[in-house]
């Protein structure tokens, strides 16, 4: 079976594959700000409760993200913003985003992470110096990031020393304080590296629910950007294949058989540290919505999805 779907349109035709259908119940979606102003209603689109990541990128306003989250919340969803540490001044800071979050959109969800920036703009650097301040400890849910691929802003020589490092204190903070937490990892595009991380995690006893990171439906050379500029690693290599065959270049990717592949692992080994599918939709929230709903990810979810 290959390992990734292009089609020529997004239009799913098949029958709906089961294992897909249960592998894809209380899936997770990022936005922005910018990209969410571009959909009028997010409620024909999504399941009711779906968990809604809002990024926050340098230089977006906290006001911008805020009522992102107060309208995603108003429409029947669970906003998880962004606090990327590195961007936040200070522990006021801190505090303000958080009171604002919680004051003005009731948000009980957080991801946390250290953020894309190389020099911190204040005193905190990392998602465990966010993790250890204390200040959320108001919250029902935290999320932290995962590198299935590795990240070599973290670990420059290529390996994960001090990214498996960071997940065993994570691992230990979890324990210590009955955090519900879980991570929520780069996308990736091939499944065999993803099911081996995950199956090393859980033999090192790194037990945090896995919300794997997937890319949405969109053009190759959309895709190809992304990834590059995101330091995915290793299935990196797919979609160079693919974009050196020009007759196909210009095909559309969807995500079906790199899911499919890990819903079947995931029947077959119900133990399997994936909890869930998180979508990065790179060719647009709608083109994303769509291929979820036709490949039976429209099941209503939970209130507060697990």
């Amino acid at each position: 079976m290959a390992l990734l779907n292009f089609k020529g349109d997004s239009a799913q035709t098949a029958a709906v594959n089961p294992k897909l259908e249960a592998f894809l119940q209380g899936y997770s979606i990022e936005v922005m700000p910018r990209t969410a102003e571009k959909i009028a209603d997010f409620r024909p689109l999504l399941p009711a409760g779906t968990r809604v990541y809002i990024a926050h990128i340098e230089g977006t306003a906290i006001e911008d993200m805020v009522a992102t989250a107060k309208r995603l919340s108003d429409e029947g969803f669970t906003p998880m913003p962004h606090f990327p540490a590195r961007i936040i001044k200070d522990r006021a800071t801190l505090g303000d985003w958080i009171a604002r979050y919680q004051g003005e959109a009731g948000v009980k969800q957080a991801l946390l992470l250290a953020g894309g920036v190389a020099t911190p703009h204040g005193d905190f650097a990392t998602s465990m110096q966010l993790l250890e301040s204390g200040a959320f400890s108001g919250f029902d849910r935290l999320h932290i990031a995962g590198h299935p691929e590795g990240n070599r802003d973290i670990d420059p020589d290529g390996s994960d020393k001090m990214v498996m490092e960071a997940l065993r204190w994570k691992q230990a903070f979890s324990e210590r304080t009955n955090a519900k937490m879980a991570m929520a990892t780069q996308f990736c595009f091939e499944p065999a590296p993803v099911i081996a991380w995950a199956e090393r995690l859980a033999a090192e006893g790194i037990s945090l629910p896995i919300h794997i990171g997937v890319a949405g439906p969109g053009k190759l050379q959309t895709l190809l950007k992304f990834a590059i500029a995101c330091g995915v690693g290793a299935s990196l290599r797919v979609l160079q294949k693919r974009a050196r065959d020009v007759t196909k270049l210009l095909m559309p990717f969807t995500p079906d058989d790199f899911l499919t592949a890990l819903a079947e692992h995931k029947a077959a080994n119900p133990g399997f540290g994936i909890e869930s599918v998180h979508f990065f939709p790179l060719g647009g929230i709608t083109a994303n919505a769509t291929w979820a709903i036709q490949n039976g990810g429209a099941a209503t979810a939970p209130a507060t999805p697990a």
